[in-house]
């Protein structure tokens, strides 16, 4: 494509012609020439390989918002759960003895600072 533009010094024709010898669509044609020329910088626009990697963050991107939010949710859990293992231990003083498996020691972690 790019030697019938030089000779004939314009693509007026020449993609036509050469999607029917080859036997493919003229707009096919007409695409991979556009994006050939891109990749080798002789058009400005985002290279097929940019694209890739553009597709590749985004995917990426999606992934991690995804576990944050499954961490932030995770988070919210296990503080509201430890949040209630401290209200009741401080209720009563008297669930501190063996039959209720805490003692003092082992829940001064919960309390806040």
């Amino acid at each position: 494509m790019r030697q019938l533009r030089a000779e004939w010094g314009t693509d007026h024709g020449s993609v036509q012609r050469v999607a029917k010898q080859l036997g493919y669509g003229t707009e096919s044609i007409r695409s991979w020439v556009a994006q050939a020329d891109i990749d080798d910088g002789r058009a400005p626009w985002v290279t097929s390989s940019e694209a890739r990697r553009i597709a590749e963050l985004e995917h990426e991107n999606r992934e991690l918002k995804r576990a944050n939010e499954i961490l932030k949710r995770a988070a919210s859990f296990f503080g509201a759960e430890l949040d209630r293992q401290h209200r009741n231990w401080s209720r009563s003083s008297t669930r501190t003895g063996p039959s209720s498996g805490w003692s003092r020691s082992s829940l001064c972690w919960l309390r806040p600072r």
